[in-house]
């Protein structure tokens, strides 16, 4: 059965935003109708669909408001779209205030719209510690026909923060693997930025905020570099990369660590790069994890979240404690040291990836959540 969905989601670089507009690109190809409603077009979203469509959000500036009314406006569109696309779920990515928003919607509309959240971790592992949130959270999921979150670790630390009681389904990301795959055309990226062949090439994506530790990364690259010729890569931007920058140059690595800020063809570097840290002290998947490992890059992770549910420690990688950088530049150096180990890792990384977190498995997956959804109004109008 095929349904018509409207998904919301912040439209900007993240891995929620990635992730929901992938599956809603995977959806419609699977021949479901796929609405959009956002602020601004989803970033990934760079090819037409005739079975996607997208309807913005436009917050105004109200004298009586202080600050836009994003949630407001947000509610009455998706009530809107509802109405008019005759949508049969919303599938909404975060409690707050996403899963918020389309229960209000929900109440405004006739029609029995099924929610689905999808819990990334910001809204747990930030909101919800903020006390004056708590309820609206627990709300947000309690009230939602379904919710799923995108590792154990995040399902497990939701129940124990907040209490809930609706049940949490464990659907892990995933990455398209006809993009994330090891590629035997490269462009000359190492040319281009005058990486001596001999050199390892080491690499970093994220958003540069304090939990993912990009200090201890550069420190984690020293260990690495002090053995082994190499660069370190830093993908992203954020309000850690000042300070990162001057670590670099603390440490005597102004020339071998690399700072290229956002990237929308982040698979173009993994294809030249022989190593990941992904160093954080939060998080809830790791995505950035999955698509290195897509393209056969072993990921040195700490023990943070969901990070080990991606990683098989000494199959795939290596998993070390967070806060402790040397310990990962040992571990990361040890495999570039050992070629057969690294090809093993390599293998396994692709493989994993293929077999645990492939487009089809997942996808097949939320189709499930749907249908269940769907199901139960179906059974109760039934009844």
């Amino acid at each position: 059965m095929t349904y018509k969905i409207g998904i919301t989601c912040y439209p900007t670089v993240g891995g929620s935003g990635v992730v929901a507009t992938e599956l809603g690109k995977l959806l419609a190809e699977r021949g479901h109708e796929v609405h959009f409603i956002s602020t601004s077009l989803p970033f990934r979203l760079n090819q037409t669909y005739s079975n996607i469509y997208y309807h913005e959000v436009e917050v105004n500036q109200y004298e009586v408001f202080q600050y836009p009314p994003y949630s407001l406006t947000l509610a009455s569109k998706m009530a809107e779209v509802i109405n008019r696309e005759n949508l049969d779920i919303l599938h909404v990515h975060y409690a707050v205030p996403h899963a918020v928003c389309a229960l209000l919607a929900k109440d405004m509309v006739d029609k029995d719209i099924k929610v689905v959240t999808t819990l990334h971790g910001t809204d747990i592992t930030v909101l919800g510690h903020d006390p004056s949130l708590k309820d609206i959270i627990r709300y947000a999921i309690n009230r939602s026909d379904k919710v799923t979150a995108v590792s154990k670790a995040l399902a497990g630390e939701t129940r124990e923060m907040l209490q809930t009681t609706a049940p949490i389904e464990t659907i892990y990301n995933f990455v398209d693997e006809r993009v994330y795959r090891e590629d035997s055309f490269q462009e000359d990226l190492r040319g281009s930025y005058h990486i001596p062949e001999d050199h390892r090439i080491i690499i970093h994506i994220s958003n540069f905020r304090p939990v993912k530790r990009v200090l201890d990364v550069v420190q984690a690259f020293s260990v690495i570099q002090e053995k082994l010729p190499s660069v370190l890569l830093m993908i992203g931007d954020g309000p850690e990369k000042t300070l990162a920058c001057q670590k670099a140059e603390e440490l005597g690595l102004t020339n071998q660590v690399i700072f290229l800020g956002n990237q929308k063809q982040v698979v173009d570097f993994l294809n030249i790069s022989d190593l990941m840290l992904l160093l954080s002290e939060k998080e809830s998947f790791g995505l950035s994890a999955l698509e290195a490992m897509a393209c056969g890059v072993p990921v040195v992770g700490t023990d943070a979240g969901g990070i080990p549910e991606v990683i098989v420690d000494q199959k795939t990688g290596r998993i070390t404690p967070v806060g402790e950088p040397d310990k990962a530049g040992k571990a990361g150096l040890e495999m570039l040291q050992k070629p057969e180990q690294y090809q093993a890792f390599s293998d396994n990384s692709k493989q994993r990836a293929t077999e645990v977190f492939s487009t089809v498995k997942i996808v097949e997956q939320y189709e499930a959540v749907y249908e269940a959804a769907y199901r139960s109004s179906t059974l109760m109008e039934g009844g």
